[in-house]
Parts: structure tokens; sequence; C-alpha cells
């Protein structure tokens, strides 16, 4: 039983590890795009979206 256990506790933190990294790539994504998009519409969303959190951009 001690291998099953210690085998999930692996596959868990390599499942946890993997979805962060996932979550980190997107945020990073979605941040260069919307930052740097040429788009005046979707610049334009974010900017104000980050006003209204409080969150620096200037």
């Amino acid at each position: 039983m001690a291998t099953s256990s210690g085998a999930i506790a692996a596959t868990s933190s390599q499942s946890r590890l993997l979805q962060l990294s996932l979550a980190g790539f997107l945020g990073l994504f979605i941040t260069g795009f919307v930052g740097f998009s040429h788009m005046e519409v979707v610049h334009n969303a974010g900017h104000d979206y980050r006003h209204s959190m409080a969150f620096p951009c200037h």
C-alpha cells in the first residue's frame, strides 16, 4: 500500500506543478496580449480593468 499512496502523492504533486505553470503561462499571455495589443478596444478594456482593480499601469 505504501507504494500506491506514494505514487498518488507524486502524481498529485506533478499535476499541481503542471496546473500552476499553465496558469502562469496563461496569465503572462493574457497580460502580454492585452498590454501590447494594437487593437484599441482590447487595450482599453485591459487598461480600464487594471484601474478598477487599483493596479498601477503608468
